[in-house]
């Protein structure tokens, strides 16, 4: 029989002690995969989701379903914008960690809804930075995007590049949280870590998001949609390397830090069309359309300092990816 680990410890990681760790969106993509592993590994984890419309909200149960039954885990539906809420948290917890993932979501949604974006991501933003001020949280982890590098010239993107000249809302609000971040570390001594994610995918990716959305509809026989000639190239980055960099990230507090979390090599849309198409068995119809107000031609990580700094390591490639989220597909639409 395996030795227990130590009172307050975990079996394996190291370290000794256990943490109680918020995660705001922790019913989405990334945070139901969080929120599992570090369930796993033995944290004691709130889960902080308001459910919205912004896509089926039974999706998002389903992603958090399996960690329900897990003791070490509580789940509170409610929204970052609202404080009173917030309060009424911090009376039932103590928080070691903020990771704070909660947002709206998407380039082109955000120029059909620029107020709901800023209230959301920027107010919503504040309100938890004011949260780990007021209850002393030290240490907070932000989930940025690749997108506040607007068309930049440089490739790969660099955290020292410029990252002034937002192409879409939503680019606009990741960055204006990235500065509060700053000044609340500035003004109050809080420990952020800001994480520029580029292009996550895997199993339960919103719908709405290009593979997804791709795979839906060539399983079904219906046109997909190109916007441009299909060589626009994006840093696709797998949903379980992206946890892991968080990992790090919760693990390894710095006073302030951006980085990038990416996979490192662009992939041409046409490429990741025929690896669907390989994975699915089925070509693709194609329908090309415009190219789309906000979107960004190219992404491409530049992950030297995530290497140095968080020990980060992407190990997912695009092919055996994308095989990967057509097998979760499959599973759940069979």
């Amino acid at each position: 029989m395996a030795a227990a680990p130590p009172p307050g410890g975990r079996r394996g990681t190291g370290r000794e002690d256990t943490m109680k760790i918020l995660v705001t969106g922790g019913a989405g993509f990334i945070g139901s995969h969080l929120v599992e592993r570090l369930l796993d590994r033995g944290d004691e984890v709130v889960c902080l989701d308001d459910f919205n419309d912004s896509y089926d909200p039974s999706l998002k149960r389903a992603n958090i379903a399996p960690s329900l039954a897990n003791p070490s885990f509580a789940i509170v539906e409610g929204d970052i914008r609202d404080r009173k809420a917030l309060r009424g948290l911090a009376a039932r917890h103590k928080f070691k960690v903020i990771v704070h993932l909660a947002a709206r979501a998407g380039v082109r949604a955000s120029l059909r809804a620029p107020l709901l974006y800023e209230e959301v991501n920027c107010g919503g933003t504040l309100n938890m930075l004011e949260f780990a001020r007021e209850h002393a949280v030290g240490r907070f982890v932000f989930g940025s995007s690749s997108s506040v590098y607007g068309a930049s010239g440089a490739i790969p993107f660099a955290e020292g590049d410029r990252a002034d000249l937002p192409l879409s809302p939503y680019a606009a609000t990741k960055r204006s949280c990235e500065l509060l971040c700053h000044a609340w570390h500035h003004l109050y001594g809080i420990h952020a870590t800001c994480l520029r994610f580029f292009t996550v995918y895997g199993p339960r990716q919103r719908p709405e998001m290009a593979i997804h959305r791709f795979t839906r509809r060539i399983v079904r026989g219906e046109p997909i949609e190109v916007y441009g000639d299909g060589t626009s190239r994006r840093d696709y980055t797998y949903v379980d390397d992206i946890v892991d960099g968080l990992i790090k990230a919760i693990d390894t507090p710095f006073p302030f830090e951006i980085i990038n979390l990416g996979e490192s090599m662009t992939v041409e849309l046409n490429r990741l069309i025929a690896a669907l198409e390989k994975a699915i068995g089925k070509k693709a119809a194609l329908k090309t359309l415009p190219e789309q107000p906000g979107d960004v031609p190219v992404t491409c990580a530049e992950i030297r300092k995530a290497r140095e700094l968080l020990g980060y390591n992407p190990r997912v490639q695009i092919e055996e990816g994308v095989r990967r989220f057509v097998d979760w597909y499959r599973r759940v639409n069979p």
